[in-house]
């Protein structure tokens, strides 16, 4: 028994963009296995160590593992499902999500980790999110520093830093 309402259900159906058909489910579960593939040569690179004594790459590892599982399997029955949507303006936002967390990662060796994740939240708040400048501008300071606490000071992690 369903517990939300059907006149909800329809007018979230009439609002959503059409279907991409086939080829672009499949062609995503490619981009996404190319990515789990990326991730497991990556990882196997940083060392894998031994379940004992797990290395650095062994979560990473296994994590693309999974990607490269689910993602061949949407390959493999991909064509049949219908749950991808025609690229739209959201479509960009996603986008515009996926640059600024590469920005973070190159960013984040050169100048450290405060600015880039200032940057990151604010700009996800206050452009993907919709927020206001204020919210935008105080949940990205106090997230900032309290990572800054939790995992430089208390936890003493090793990250690039200004500070």
């Amino acid at each position: 028994m369903s517990m939300t309402d059907p006149l909800e259900e329809e007018v979230a159906e009439e609002t959503r963009p059409p279907h991409a058909g086939p080829l672009s489910q499949v062609a995503a579960a490619l981009v996404a296995l190319a990515v789990g593939v990326a991730g497991a040569i990556g990882s196997f690179a940083l060392g894998l160590g031994r379940l004992t004594q797990p290395g650095p790459g062994l979560w990473p590892f296994a994590i693309s593992v999974v990607i490269v599982v689910l993602s061949a399997t949407l390959v493999v029955t991909g064509r049949g499902l219908e749950d991808t949507e025609r690229f739209s303006k959201a479509s960009l936002l996603t986008a515009v999500g996926v640059v600024t967390l590469v920005l973070l990662a190159v960013l984040l060796p050169l100048i450290g980790f405060e600015i880039p994740s200032l940057l990151l939240v604010f700009v996800w708040l206050r452009w993907l999110g919709k927020e206001s400048w204020r919210s935008s501008i105080v949940v990205s300071v106090v997230t900032v520093a309290a990572f800054y606490l939790l995992f430089v000071v208390l936890l003493q992690v090793p990250l690039p830093r200004l500070i």
